[in-house]
């Protein structure tokens, strides 16, 4: 009889215990993270009566944790790498909204200006035509200059997101090693809640900076970076720092601090948000800051250059239209000489927008690609008369002497937008007329008449010299006396800067002369050619067009937002899909949880009846012997 209560009684705890782990389950459906738990039951040891081994009731001997350890494995990497490319499409799809919008991208001030310089070599003589160029031209700068703080801000904010999450990332590698301390050698042991707890707090941190979590002998876990560097090891953490960029203090980089060492960490050995942000920085955005320089300093430099060889409404060459801004550069924090390298524009065809790192190896200066490593030709040996020639920049050594190993960041155009600016405010000064005009002799009695006459050199200073072409014979002629010189008809003649060319034929005797244009001309050769400037093949070798360099940055960073935002769509189906196979091992199934609470329900009750027996059998007992 008292077996039979014993049995009964641990059937009641067994079945209790495990109405409680149900519960547990359903109580933690949405908790995240959580792995459902099973009470696992095995029959108490019997007693050999003689005749047999009679059974002596129920226990629980473990509650099971359901996990696999290959399924969350797989949750983990698809972890950090969704947070990477979600942070990349995020952060790529803002940069993409202000470049192709009308209301903040650069296309429509860009056209609008053109315009009104198309309009002016319509109407060379008229002041609002002059002052509208001076007002889209104003409204253009306007647009870089607030791209370009706009750009900076997005690398502010790239900043605030290395701080915020490098915080987070501590206080999770603190927990995870402290949990580790908790479980110990052990993980059999331990319980499955702060194993969840622990797996979860993993996931959190792998989504911060992507990379794995391996599993110890024993148990304890230990989560590295997607570079390999240790975050936690068993009890041990690394904490993440920021620190200034060693050419750009303004910018915030990531390092490991562990046992006394701080090593600088690159995007290749980041991923998650991290991750993220600084292929952001490095991929998307400084490319975006350092072509949009570029269009600005191309503007500047081809829109002054042929200013400069037009004439403006008070007789004298044209200025510069807008100040040029000029390539930076920055020298590494580390630097042990005091050489300083002064940059200008060289070669507009040859400039290239990629920041460049150049080292002194102690004898000649090498230069290297600061994302990919690749080495970039430099010529020359820093003098005045031989500068450093890189991408099309020019760089004289203006002062002290380089030590060895010292390293410089160029950055060609990065900035530009923000310095560009209108160098001009009177409507007169704008140069839309050509210097110099021709004339043909009343007297002439050949057919020869002059073309239009063409600046070729606006530098020379005879330029606007008077000058006169006498053709001494059908085939020969003197410009001011000198020559004679052979003349072929239809060829170009060119002196003091200028060039025409003569159509019929002109006979012996014959002259035409070339003149300043002078004060208050209606001219308009040079508006018109200022007017095609932005189809001008100035780029790339002469190969695009400044049209063309808006059109590709604008394609670029769109190509860039799109593909980062395709490659978040495909990477979150792959969670969905490594989610849902670690759910249908671990997650709570309210159906599943639902049988089995009314199955351990009913054995509950019917535990309960072989209890209520056994007291009916002991009273049976009782009013039998107590008669």
């Amino acid at each position: 009889m008292s077996n039979l209560l014993a049995t009964g009684s641990s059937a009641l705890l067994a079945f209790q215990r495990a109405l409680s782990t149900v519960s547990h389950n359903v109580a933690n459906i949405n908790t995240p993270g959580y792995s459902r738990q099973r009470a696992e039951f095995a029959a108490r040891e019997g007693s050999n009566y003689g005749y047999g081994h009679v059974g002596s009731g129920v226990s629980v001997v473990d509650i099971h944790r359901m996990a696999d350890s290959l399924a969350t494995s797989r949750l983990l990497d698809s972890t950090g790498e969704l947070n990477r490319l979600q942070q990349l499409s995020v952060s790529s799809s803002r940069l993409d909204s202000m470049f192709s919008d009308k209301a903040t991208g650069i296309s429509a001030p860009w056209s609008a200006f053109f315009d009104s310089v198309s309009g002016l070599s319509s109407s060379a003589a008229g002041a609002a035509d002059r002052q509208s160029v001076l007002a889209q031209a104003n409204a253009l700068v306007t647009r870089f200059n607030q791209m370009d703080q706009q750009l900076d801000k997005l690398d502010g904010e790239v900043n605030s997101g290395l701080t915020a999450n490098v915080s987070e990332v501590n206080r999770l590698t603190k927990e995870i090693a402290a949990i580790n301390g908790r479980i110990g050698n052990n993980a059999a042991n331990a319980s499955g809640d702060l194993l969840d707890r622990r797996d979860q707090l993993i996931s959190e941190l792998v989504g911060y900076t992507g990379g794995t979590a391996i599993q110890q002998d024993g148990g304890q876990m230990n989560v590295f970076t997607a570079g390999g560097q240790p975050l936690v090891v068993g009890t041990a953490y690394s904490s993440l720092v920021t620190v200034a960029d060693p050419y750009r203090p303004e910018r915030l980089q990531v390092a490991l601090e562990t046992n006394g060492q701080r090593v600088t960490l690159d995007k290749r050995a980041m991923g998650g948000q991290i991750g993220g942000l600084m292929e952001f920085r490095s991929n998307v955005l400084d490319p975006a800051i350092a072509e949009l320089g570029r269009v600005a300093m191309s503007l500047a430099e081809t829109f002054n250059s042929q200013h400069r060889a037009g004439m403006d409404q008070y007789g004298q060459m044209g200025a510069d239209f807008y100040t040029a801004p000029q390539p930076t550069i920055s020298h590494n924090a580390a630097n042990t000489g005091n050489a300083v390298l002064t940059p200008t524009l060289g070669d507009l065809s040859a400039l290239n927008a990629s920041n460049v790192v150049l080292r002194f190896d102690g004898t000649n200066w090498v230069g290297n690609d600061p994302n990919t490593g690749a080495s970039v030709a430099v010529t020359g040996t820093g003098t005045a008369a031989d500068p450093l020639v890189v991408n099309g920049v020019e760089l004289v050594l203006s002062s002290d002497t380089p030590a060895t190993n010292d390293r410089f960041l160029l950055q060609p155009t990065a900035g530009a937008a923000g310095t560009i600016k209108v160098a001009i405010s009177d409507p007169g000064r704008v140069a839309a007329a050509t210097p110099v005009k021709g004339n043909t002799a009343l007297t002439n009695s050949g057919t020869g008449k002059l073309g239009t006459v063409s600046v070729s050199d606006a530098s020379n200073a005879d330029l606007l010299t008077p000058s006169t072409i006498a053709f001494t014979g059908p085939n020969t002629y003197t410009v001011d006396g000198a020559g004679p010189y052979t003349y072929t008809p239809g060829q170009t003649i060119t002196a003091n800067g200028w060039s025409v060319t003569l159509d019929g034929a002109p006979a012996a005797g014959d002259s035409f002369s070339v003149g300043p244009t002078g004060a208050n001309s209606s001219d308009n050769g040079n508006a018109k050619l200022l007017a095609n400037l932005d189809d001008l093949r100035a780029l790339n070798g002469g190969t695009l067009t400044l049209n063309g360099a808006i059109s590709g940055l604008t394609t670029t960073i769109g190509s860039a937002a799109r593909q980062a935002d395709y490659a978040a769509e495909a990477q979150q189906v792959i969670q969905d899909q490594v989610q849902a196979a670690r759910d249908s091992i671990s997650g709570v199934n309210l159906d599943e949880e639902a049988a089995d609470l009314m199955r351990l329900q009913q054995a509950y009750q019917a535990a309960s009846q072989i209890i209520a027996t056994a007291d009916t059998l002991f009273q049976s007992l009782l009013n039998a012997t107590g008669r």
